[in-house]
């Protein structure tokens, strides 16, 4: 009997002491991991939870992006295209260009890859004190728009021109903050944001078990980034959110202003009165088109495209004629703007 008793007693210590394992393991703080660096010519920075370091993984997967879409990078697949190589583009850049091509048709070309050179026209023009002539921009716009590129039946891009130059910089970060959100998703983490020069994707909660809080800055003339003011505060999460605006990238010739944004439409700088634009979306790509093309509109025709758009949210920061500043919100943006 006292052998039996023995035994009884270490099984029920044993079931005991496995389910305070149990308890202990499900009680357990998974911890929150940060990951930054640079990409694509901007700063990066990654919070997420989970029991691990997935910091090697992530770099991987951002190292593999810019083997496709960096235009910094000679042997990207965007830059061998743009030089006319007889390449079969990798998913990662099949993916950008055939959502590219949807939203250019949505936006009637507000939004258009292949605006490229008439970017760098004006670009050097900014830098150098000289713009590009009409005679330049005519010139230009007959190797714009994005009807003259395709992809054949075996995935390769067709140019009309071999001129014309793809740039998917209005939604390349994008669509990378999409790439490591569902790498982040596979292995199962369920709270995380991703920030990848201001293009972001939030899910779960954060630290302190909210929604995580993004700023928008207050749009004013600051070319060297140094006001950090802010315009409103955002809570947020299962959305991507990406931010365009031409408060920082400006330039000025005989008393007048140039916005850094071209509208692929015209050939020249946007004239509007939106100073930033900021999309809420079910992912980051889609929001960060978006965000430039409403640049490209301007104050009404982005108010109707919006309003035409219930799976979109967006706030345009804009100044009247008087010069006075001033906000337009979708009914759905106000549900994620803290109070």
């Amino acid at each position: 009997m006292e052998k039996k008793a023995q035994q009884n007693f270490l099984w029920i210590a044993l079931l005991l002491l496995g389910t305070i394992w149990i308890l202990a393991r499900h009680n357990r703080i998974v911890p929150y991991h940060s990951t930054d660096g640079l990409i694509f010519g901007t700063m990066y920075r990654i919070t997420y939870q989970y029991d691990g370091d997935l910091s090697g993984e992530i770099k991987d997967e951002l190292r593999r992006f810019d083997g496709s879409l960096s235009p910094f990078n000679d042997t990207a697949t965007i830059t061998r295209i743009n030089r006319n190589e007889d390449i079969v583009p990798d998913t990662l850049f099949t993916n950008v260009f055939k959502r590219s091509m949807e939203i250019s048709k949505e936006t009637n070309g507000a939004f258009d890859i292949t605006v490229a050179p008439l970017v760098n026209a004006w670009g050097f023009g900014f830098k150098k004190g000289m713009f590009p002539d009409s005679l330049q921009v005519d010139s230009l716009l007959e190797i714009t728009g994005y009807t003259k590129v395709t992809l054949s039946v075996d995935n390769k891009v067709v140019k009309q021109d071999e001129r014309i130059m793809l740039s998917c910089s209005a939604i390349a970060k994008g669509y990378a903050v999409d790439v490591i959100a569902n790498l982040l998703a596979k292995k199962g983490v369920g709270s995380f944001m991703i920030d990848i020069g201001g293009e972001i994707v939030a899910r779960g909660t954060n630290p302190q078990k909210r929604p995580w809080r993004i700023g928008i800055n207050k749009p004013v003339d600051d070319s060297l980034s140094i006001n950090q003011e802010l315009q409103m505060v955002l809570n947020i999460t299962d959305v991507g959110i990406a931010t365009s605006g031409n408060y920082r990238n400006f330039y000025h010739k005989n008393g007048k202003k140039y916005a850094h944004t071209i509208d692929p439409r015209t050939g020249y700088p946007v004239q509007h009165n939106i100073l930033s634009a900021t999309v809420i979306a079910k992912d980051c790509m889609t929001a960060d088109a978006y965000a430039t093309a409403f640049m490209v509109m301007g104050l009404e025709e982005a108010e109707r495209f919006v309003n035409a758009h219930p799976d979109i949210d967006a706030c345009f920061i804009y100044t009247d004629e008087k010069g006075n500043p001033g906000v337009y919100s979708t009914k759905g943006m106000e549900k994620w703007i803290s109070d």
